[in-house]
């Protein structure tokens, strides 16, 4: 579904850095999201590379800067993302605490909510609150296009990471269960890090996941 205009695309950037929490540094990819057509975009987690994610843009009017949760790799280029496009910044307030950490004495435009929506270019992402990566964890679900954006909440083979600050592993797999499961089986996960899955190719290993215990 699209509105006036050229139609709706998704774009996929990929960019690499750094992730740092609890006193370790990791090198990571990151999965940047560019929803929107030819005049008019959302942004979904502008990692590391800020330069890379304005040429991306290219020149579109950018209506939202969304973040899935506030980790250092996600959030990072942020700043001066922000400042290239000209774009409000939407952060769940559970989050804040992250983002105060890499951006100390400022804060997003704005908190996310459960159930808010965004409009781009004919079509709406809806917020769900998926707490347990993070606690303010969001994926973003854009129905008209059959797949859900799911930071670092649900990826090919299991549940984002728990094992540091912050985070919860029954949290997780209940978020899972109850807001991402629960999709259309042929709905497109496109994950913060590493390649897209489906709901259906995740969904018959929840068990498993719960047994192994990540």
């Amino acid at each position: 579904m699209s509105g006036a205009g050229t139609p709706l695309r998704i774009d996929r950037l990929v960019t690499s850095g750094t992730f740092s929490l609890d006193g370790g540094t990791w090198d990571v990819d990151n999965n940047v999201w560019i929803v929107g057509n030819d005049e008019e975009c959302v942004i979904i987690d502008p990692a590391h590379d800020s330069a890379a994610v304005e040429a991306a843009v290219a020149g579109r009017t950018v209506t939202a800067i969304l973040l899935t949760h506030g980790h250092d790799d996600h959030i990072g280029a942020v700043g001066q993302v922000r400042g290239r496009v000209d774009a409000p910044v939407y952060l769940n307030r559970e989050d804040w605490m992250l983002w105060e950490r890499v951006f100390p004495g400022t804060e997003p435009d704005h908190a996310i909510a459960d159930g808010d929506t965004f409009d781009v270019a004919g079509a709406r992402l809806v917020a769900l609150h998926t707490p347990g990566h993070s606690p303010g964890s969001m994926c973003f679900y854009l129905e008209s296009e059959g797949t859900v954006f799911s930071g670092d909440t649900l990826f090919q083979g299991g549940p984002g990471a728990t094992g540091r600050s912050f985070s919860d592993f029954p949290t997780i797999v209940e978020s899972i269960r109850s807001r991402l499961l629960t999709l259309p089986a042929d709905t497109v996960v496109r994950t913060g890090h590493g390649d897209p899955t489906t709901v259906g190719a995740e969904a018959p290993q929840l068990q498993e996941w719960i047994a192994r215990g990540h």
